[in-house]
């Protein structure tokens, strides 16, 4: 093969590798930095880019989606108690502006070095934060270490091209003795919270029992006053028959020449001897059934018909 001939492949070949270098796909979410000789010239957006080959480079792709990262440090308080953090770091680069492209690019040497950078800042923040309060107040300012490390930190971001988008605490622990501590207190506050429930459920209870008591006695007395207004509305109605029974019994043993004082007495007699037995829960009454008797209790009742007649 001629000189001229391999001469002349080369140099398609090397268009042809030319040609193909000059393309650039650049990924979603991505941005790519091109030096010039090694000088920062221009960024790519994401999609197919063209490069002048051999000439530019691509010197760093830049993801513009959020990043996280989990944190773990220890910090100390004013009276010298140990806090132990457990974190969790989400951000993202600034925005897609060139300056802050630029800023990205080159602040850092890599990677691992703005996560370092980044990751001492905040420990430095919560640290700083944490050495001004007491190991007592350290769980109830959860919300104020956040907010106090995201005013620090943000401005130190922004310089570096980054903003940070969120910072949770986690988990926050303290020395096992502490913890220990802590746990009996909680224990006790529990048992305290418990008796102080189980009092005020008796107290109810106790309560609830009494209200339906007192409710169970008015009702029964109110039924036991209608139940005695009704016999004495009963009592009164039968006197009222018998008195009108015995009215014209009366007249009529008087037109046949009767004695009608006896005879009423005597049917008075013998209608509460009857009464006694229906109505009585004793099985046996005591009389005096003999003649004298009888006539005993008729003047006695006599007597007493004519004292009450004598008061009317």
């Amino acid at each position: 093969m001629a000189i001229g001939s391999v001469f002349t492949i080369i140099i398609v070949l090397l268009i042809v590798f030319s040609a193909l270098g000059a393309f650039v796909t650049v990924q979603q979410g991505n941005i790519a930095v091109v030096t010039f000789f090694g000088k920062y010239r221009r960024i790519m957006m994401p999609g197919l880019n063209f490069k002048i080959p051999y000439v530019e480079t691509i010197f760093r792709v830049i993801s513009i989606q959020n990043r996280s990262v989990e944190l773990q440090f220890q910090a100390i308080t004013v009276d010298q108690a140990n806090v132990y953090f457990k974190a969790m770091l989400l951000y993202s680069v600034l925005n897609q502006d060139e300056n802050t492209l630029k800023n990205v690019a080159f602040k850092f040497i890599d990677e691992k070095s703005l996560m370092q950078a980044l990751t001492r800042t905040i420990e430095g923040s919560i640290r700083s934060f944490v050495a001004t309060k007491k190991q007592a107040e350290i769980l109830l300012l959860r919300k104020e270490i956040i907010d106090f490390v995201k005013d620090q930190i943000d401005r130190q971001l922004e310089e570096w091209g980054y903003h940070l988008q969120d910072l949770q605490l986690n988990d926050i622990t303290f020395d096992e003795v502490i913890m220990t501590s802590m746990s009996r207190v909680v224990a006790s506050n529990n048992l305290k919270a418990a008796a102080e429930n189980e009092g005020q459920a008796l107290l109810i209870t106790k309560t609830k029992a009494a209200e339906a008591e007192g409710n169970a006695i008015k009702i029964s007395a109110e039924a036991e006053k209608i139940a005695a207004q009704m016999r004495g509305q009963g009592v009164a109605l039968y006197r009222e028959e018998v008195a009108k029974g015995m009215s014209t019994a009366a007249k009529e043993m008087e037109q046949a020449n009767l004695d009608t004082s006896s005879m009423i007495m005597f049917n008075m007699w013998t209608d509460a001897i009857k009464q006694f037995a229906e109505v009585s829960k004793g099985n046996v009454i005591f009389l005096d059934g003999s003649t004298e008797g009888m006539q005993s209790t008729l003047k006695q009742m006599i007597a007493l018909n004519k004292l009450e007649s004598n008061k009317k």
